[in-house]
């Protein structure tokens, strides 16, 4: 690729992946503003302290979940366009870990429960019902 195409398309990509970092920020800053509100509205509604946390809890890591999402995909495209090398592939390998971790153990904290568990607890709900 020569340098003026280079350089056209690095600015693209560069672009690109700034809008979904971006779209990712948004997703957390307006999701916690979201549930915040919320739970400001359920409290001064009169609503019990203990309910409206929970609730409150599970909105607030929905929004992170999804910004989180959207940060590793942003950083999927900026290193795969970018950054094809060795060390940048490994790099975004740490990235993904961790935020995949990060996402397992918000996912676990939302949930109450492992996600393997969900088809067990789910078939356990239906034999109640």
């Amino acid at each position: 690729m020569n340098e003026i195409a280079a350089g056209w398309f690095g600015d693209l990509v560069r672009g690109i992946v700034r809008a979904i970092e971006l779209a990712g920020i948004a997703a957390i800053v307006g999701g916690g503003l979201v549930a915040s509100a919320l739970f400001a509205r359920a409290l001064s509604r009169g609503s019990a302290f203990a309910g409206a946390y929970s609730t409150y809890r599970i909105q607030l890591g929905r929004a992170i979940l999804l910004g989180l999402e959207i940060l590793v995909a942003a950083a999927i495209i900026g290193t795969v366009a970018m950054d094809p090398t060795v060390a940048g592939v490994v790099a975004l390998g740490l990235i993904v870990v961790i935020r995949t971790l990060l996402s397992f153990s918000l996912e676990v904290e939302i949930n109450g429960h492992w996600p393997w568990e969900e088809s067990r607890l789910k078939a356990g709900r239906k034999e109640r019902a």
